[in-house]
């Protein structure tokens, strides 16, 4: 991984290991909001390590073995665990580091608002991206750095506990309900998640694709309406994209109010503010199903290539719109190339800088890219090369260079220019040519 790779968080993840499994077990209180917990990481050195430096943030370790030597010496930073093996591990070893840790998980205060581990008026709810995850848990915190789950929680009886991975086990002991999700299939850190309510699970099924939808009992109304057309999303996004990449698809809806939604692996939350009963939050719905195929399978490189995952969730929107019999991409594009050439030119979407990487113009110009790409294709190659993209990539990581290669393989004419004005050039291109 180069230097760019790191540019927007210099501090989070490391190149030199590559983790392969996380085994979480998380003793939590609601009432409390006090964890105390166990991690088991798997991984492999790149490099001889010296060390091991996990990202961990206002939870303090107490212990930690590495290989099974309880002798191992460790230094805690606010930011930072250090983990000293008593002989550099060499590389290409492999390693298992167990760390027991606790305290009072708080959200992580970043240029982006507060990240991370957040307690609800009564539940919790982790939305990590970019830079979160270690609010709960050490981890290597890289978007690149994907590797299996495997999560047991205990909480009080009378909530509902929903994690990453498919469940495979619940129990009751003593007023606690214990709750274990494994996820085999690669995962990066920011899109690790937790969510803890008293939630109904209404569980439904649609063109291959076992899903749920988690609420408050006092919201069902809206949120049956309004999450209804799931089903069919997921029915019109597999004949454009390919299949849906994981076995299920869950969604949450907190009781809470949230600003924005937001994606975890084979999940979405959503806030009581995005179920009104009148379909009104239907585009961001669609946005965050498609991040399934777009930025949870197909992931990032680097932070600098968000545009791969945003403007490809965005162009979702105007593909659901279209499919739904409301205003077609076309429309959708031409009012938003408007809007963006209104807009101050002062952004690069192949690599928009750690300020900007959320900014809206990343998530419109690069949907209208893509729009632009299908004009320049056509539907039947443009939509070919969207499911060769997920098939191709699936479970993989990504840089815009791969795309511009891919989309290279399925035009008769050179991309170069096409993709340099639009990814490289802060003036906004035509739609047409």
């Amino acid at each position: 991984m180069t230097d760019a790779a790191h540019s927007y968080l210099p501090r989070s993840g490391t190149d030199d290991y590559a983790v392969r499994e996380y085994d979480l077990d998380l003793s939590y209180r609601v009432a409390t909001n006090r964890l105390d917990a166990t991690a088991v990481i798997r991984g492999r050195a790149r490099v001889p390590l010296p060390a091991i430096v996990l990202d961990l943030v206002h939870l303090k370790a107490k212990r930690v073995r590495l290989d099974g030597d309880k002798r191992v010496r460790f230094t805690q930073s606010p930011t930072h665990l250090r983990i000293t093996p008593p002989t550099p591990i060499p590389a290409g070893a492999e390693f298992t580091v167990e760390i027991a840790y606790d305290g009072s998980p708080v959200p992580r205060r970043t240029r982006w608002g507060t990240l991370g581990w957040e307690e609800l008026t009564d539940g919790v709810i982790v939305a990590a991206q970019p830079s979160g995850a270690p609010s709960w848990f050490p981890c290597n915190d890289h978007p690149a750095d994907r590797a299996a789950y495997r999560i047991r929680i205990a909480t009080e009886q009378a909530y509902t506990v929903l994690a990453t991975g498919e469940p495979t086990g619940h129990s009751v002991t003593s007023g606690r309900g214990v709750w274990t999700f494994e996820r085999p299939e690669p995962t990066p850190t920011y899109l690790a998640t937790v969510q803890i309510g008293r939630y109904t699970l209404e569980p439904r099924r649609t063109a291959g694709v076992e899903w749920v939808v988690a609420y408050p009992p006092a919201l069902a109304r809206r949120v049956l309406h309004d999450f209804a057309p799931v089903g069919t999303m997921l029915e019109r996004f597999q004949e454009l994209f390919g299949p849906y990449p994981f076995p299920s698809y869950t969604v949450v809806v907190t009781e809470d109010p949230l600003e924005i939604p937001l994606e975890a692996q084979a999940m979405a939350t959503f806030g009581s503010t995005h179920a009104d009963g009148r379909g009104g939050s239907e585009r961001l719905i669609a946005h965050e199903l498609a991040h399934q195929w777009f930025g949870n399978s197909v992931g990032l490189a680097s932070w600098r290539d968000i545009w791969l995952n945003e403007g490809f969730a965005c162009y979702a929107e105007w593909l659901w719109s279209e499919a739904s019999g409301s205003h077609s991409a076309g429309v959708l594009a031409r009012t938003h190339h408007t809007g963006l050439r209104l807009a101050p030119k002062d952004i690069v979407l192949g690599d928009p800088g750690p300020d900007l990487m959320f900014d809206d113009r990343v998530y419109k110009r690069g949907a209208c890219l893509l729009h632009a790409l299908r004009l320049r294709l056509g539907d039947d190659g443009f939509f070919a090369l969207l499911r060769e993209w997920t098939s191709r990539h699936r479970f993989g990581t990504v840089t815009s260079a791969d795309f511009e290669t891919l989309a290279q393989e399925h035009s008769d004419e050179p991309l170069a220019g096409f993709f340099d004005a639009w990814l490289r050039q802060t003036a906004l291109p035509s739609l047409t040519r």
